[in-house]
């Protein structure tokens, strides 16, 4: 692969060299005191993303736990449910992409499911919300920022329903957390999930969560998977540790990429990724292209990842657009499920500069004029140029 070969696919993103440098260091054991010191910090620092995650600094938790597992965030996301309704429960999962959708086939595992689903890139109803969320419903899932699709879905708004029938709200942050607004207590999330290799800008293999003390205590550990006890890991996590052998390299990358953020400000962050996909999809649209998700007042364009349908002659061979973006050294993605070849995506997740994103606009506009798509790649590289500056 060569040197300069850029990831812009939505995760696993690009890593730095000191979180690279940090799986180098000797091993050590993860019951040593070296190890629970790294647990500490990647904790504290991630205590500080997932309550500082506004633009002004304030802060929008204090009563909660930050815990870190050997596992991506689906392991996380399961984890949530399990916890709250492994011995069967009512959980309205709201689905409009492919994960909701996940987080609706965990809910189907452990518990009686009533979704609201919506057409992917499409917002969620509130209104059907409204209807489905009762006083009997145990937990509400949604996605913040559906990377399937590119919308920023209306957590605050359901967050508002979920705590009017007194039920808890798990909420997927995997893809905005670390790189955009997120607001604990001011939306009702009683939990969040993130996952290392997306806006934490880590190696791929651990996940966290931030679980509320009402979320705790609504926590069972016993009707859970057994790796997924979290009573077990909130005990553990008193002493920095984990239940089970920890992934020791990725912990010690994860703290420093977390302590990365700390260093940067979630308030400089999270403009910056949004100066980013603001000049990704200005690019985009001055080329000719057009963007796939549907916005309205109650749900948006995501942050940190851009959905662009493809045009219609690029959808009758998809594999030569990519493999033109491939052969100049850039990863971006295609859709997923039925949306393949219908779409591609591309993240500005994690500590790209301003010249990557004018790479990757470049790149698109190049491989397309060679695909023989008429796109006005000049024009797109100008709009989003105005943007970073």
């Amino acid at each position: 692969m060569r040197e300069d070969f850029l990831l812009l696919n939505p995760g696993p993103v690009p890593v730095t060299r000191d979180v690279l440098q940090a799986m180098n260091e000797p091993m050590v054991s993860h019951r040593s005191a070296e190890f629970e010191a790294v647990y500490e910090r990647a904790q504290d620092a991630l205590d500080y993303v997932f309550t500082q995650s506004t633009l002004d600094g304030e802060t929008t938790a204090s009563d909660g736990t930050s815990l870190i597992f050997n596992g991506t965030a689906t392991m996380a996301m399961e984890a949530a449910v399990a916890n709250l309704v492994g011995d069967g429960g009512d959980v309205v999962p709201l689905v409009n992409g492919k994960f909701g959708r996940r987080f609706k086939r965990i809910a189907d595992r452990y518990a009686s499911v009533d979704p609201v689903e919506a057409t992917w890139g499409q917002s969620i109803d509130l209104d059907a919300v409204e209807e489905t969320v009762t006083d009997d419903t145990d937990v509400v899932t949604m996605v913040h920022n559906e990377t399937s699709t590119g919308l920023l879905n209306p957590v605050e708004e359901v967050g508002e329903i979920a705590e009017a029938h007194d039920a808890t709200f798990v909420v997927d942050g995997v893809t905005s957390i670390g790189g955009d607004e997120f607001r604990i207590d001011d939306w009702n999330v009683d939990v969040a999930v993130t996952d290392a290799q997306k806006c934490l800008a880590a190696p791929p293999g651990t996940s966290a969560m931030y679980a509320t003390e009402a979320a705790q205590e609504a926590f069972d550990g016993d009707a859970a998977p057994f790796y997924e006890d979290l009573d077990w890991h909130l005990r553990k996590a008193e002493s920095h540790q984990t239940p089970f052998t920890s992934a020791v390299p990725l912990f010690r990358a994860l703290a420093v990429a977390v302590e990365n953020i700390e260093d940067e400000g979630m308030p400089e962050r999270i403009q910056r990724h949004r100066r980013q996909s603001r000049a990704f999809r200005e690019a985009f649209t001055a080329m000719g292209l057009e963007l796939f998700a549907e916005r309205n007042e109650a749900t948006d364009y995501s942050n940190t990842l851009t959905g662009v349908s493809l045009p219609t002659s690029t959808r009758e061979n998809p594999d030569a657009f990519f493999d033109a973006i491939e052969e100049r050294g850039v990863s971006i993605s295609g859709g997923q499920a039925h949306l393949g070849g219908e779409i591609f995506r591309v993240s500005n997740m994690g500590n790209l500069s301003s010249e990557q994103i004018l790479r990757g606009v470049r790149t698109i506009g190049e491989a397309f004029e060679e695909t023989g798509e008429d796109v006005d790649t000049e024009a797109g590289i100008e709009a989003a140029r105005a943007e970073l500056r």
